[in-house]
């Protein structure tokens, strides 16, 4: 490397707020004067973020459950996002999105079945959106353990993004992130890290008088940071630029357009970095380790201090959902056996029906092992339907905060109760007792309600 280079990557991400009974999104307090979080959110970077140009000037992935809404409501919007990544590849030959884990799962908590399903979805959006295949996939909360880096290995990603605390040179040393590294797996596989800076990270995420004037920005970075030839690496939430951070579009635009180049730096993106240097060398994974919880990935496992007040909750609802997806896989393979070739081939296929790409129909076709009936159709596209809210109920969100009783987690047992009621019209069998019983566990400690109180609420308000 023979020059400073820059590069921002943001991560977009909105989770599904979509009622997954009525596929509508309720109004959400807060949200004022806009309906939901997703429209005031949008207004406020996502629009003009594009606008702007921006898309085109960074690195970032888009959340499929937020591109599938942008694309329904602000198809403008979406396009030029699409748009942006076309012209560094026209430009450079490589693009600048990345694909992303399909439901933000926190990948290292889910089995290896689900780790290949939420891969093979995110690859498959991307390739829908974006038009070819992606080398870079953003980890939900850049949560990992080397069985994800495996994964995205054997389905073609060649890297992604991690914090230095995440990885350890082979020694016991801690890495720099002035460039990128590889991890060596199995089978003669490896995958490129790129590590952010956690100050220039932190400070533009979080100190707001950072971001004021991007001509001030950089020169602190020359003074206070390392001044040699490397990569500076800063990667952060996009909704920084405009949401959390009102009118830091701007501070973007002119920090990538102007003064960034005013100072020396080059304005690049990882996987243009990746085509024209080598790796640092060889590093290893801090297995199950997260980029927002100083307790690996307690914080939506069995809880932590990383959120205040109780968090018994947590480990309570995930025992719920686990032993539920248990109970759906096993009809799943029940409904499946002798009818189709490889069940969870078929599953990670499902995508192209979710996408439009396809027609259920045509999808059984494929994988089917003998002629089905429509009757046996019917009931293998329900539980294929049972599959998808089954993934969705796994998004990181319902966890993240303090408790039980916020939206959030209402998402995560709404997405698990409609996979519940597909499962009973599929094959007669319902899994809600137990699931009440199991979600009785996990009470909320700020209004005392519990898991099978807000499951009730739920089904009360879609009858039959």
């Amino acid at each position: 490397m023979n020059h400073k280079e820059l590069c921002i990557h943001a991560h977009f991400y909105q989770p599904p707020r979509e009622d997954p009974f009525s596929g509508k999104i309720a109004p959400e307090l807060g949200a004022e004067p806009y309906a939901n979080f997703n429209e005031k959110v949008n207004a406020e970077c996502y629009r003009p973020n594009a606008e702007l140009g921006n898309f085109e000037l960074i690195s970032f992935n888009l959340g499929p459950t937020l591109a599938t809404w942008l694309e329904g409501y602000d198809p403008a919007t979406h396009q030029r996002i699409l748009d942006s990544d076309h012209q560094n590849v026209a430009r450079h030959g490589v693009g600048n999105a990345i694909a992303q884990a399909y439901n933000h799962t926190i990948l290292p908590l889910a089995t290896r079945r689900d780790k290949e399903t939420q891969i093979a979805w995110g690859i498959a959006d991307f390739r829908h959106r974006f038009g070819r295949d992606p080398q870079g996939m953003w980890l939900p909360e850049m949560a990992v353990d080397t069985e994800t880096l495996e994964v995205l290995a054997e389905q073609g990603i060649t890297f992604t993004l991690l914090c230095p605390h995440q990885v350890h040179l082979p020694d016991g040393g801690w890495a720099d992130s002035i460039r990128y590294y590889e991890v060596h797996l199995p089978l003669n596989r490896k995958i490129a890290i790129f590590l952010r800076d956690e100050e220039l990270s932190n400070r533009v995420a979080f100190d707001q008088d950072m971001t004021q004037n991007a001509a001030n920005f950089i020169h602190w970075c020359l003074i206070n940071k390392n001044n040699a030839n490397r990569l500076y690496l800063i990667a952060l939430d996009g909704e920084t630029f405009g949401h959390h951070q009102p009118g830091r579009e701007h501070f973007l635009h002119d920090l990538l357009t102007v003064e960034a180049q005013r100072a020396g730096f080059r304005v690049t993106y990882p996987a243009r970095h990746l085509q024209e240097h080598p790796p640092a060398g060889e590093v290893k994974i801090v297995e199950d380790s997260s980029w927002s919880c100083g307790h690996g990935v307690d914080r939506w496992n069995k809880g932590c201090t990383c959120t205040p007040g109780m968090s018994k909750w947590k480990g309570q609802l995930r025992t719920a959902l686990d032993r539920l997806a248990g109970g759906i896989d096993a009809l799943y393979l029940s409904e499946t056996k002798d009818r189709v070739r490889d069940p969870w081939a078929l599953r990670n296929a499902y995508i192209h029906v979710i996408l439009g790409e396809m027609s259920g129909e045509a999808l059984l076709h494929e994988y089917a092992a003998k002629a089905l009936t429509t009757d046996e159709s019917r009931r293998l596209l329900t539980m294929l339907e049972a599959q998808y809210f089954r993934q969705a109920m796994y998004t990181s969100c319902g966890w993240f905060f303090e408790d039980l009783s916020r939206l959030e987690p209402r998402y995560v047992i709404a997405n698990a109760a409609r996979a519940v009621r597909l499962v009973e019209e599929a094959t007669g069998i319902s899994l809600e007792d137990g699931f009440r019983r199991d979600l009785a566990q996990a009470e909320s400690w700020i209004t005392y309600e519990n898991g099978a109180d807000i499951y009730d609420q739920i089904i009360a308000a879609h009858p039959r």
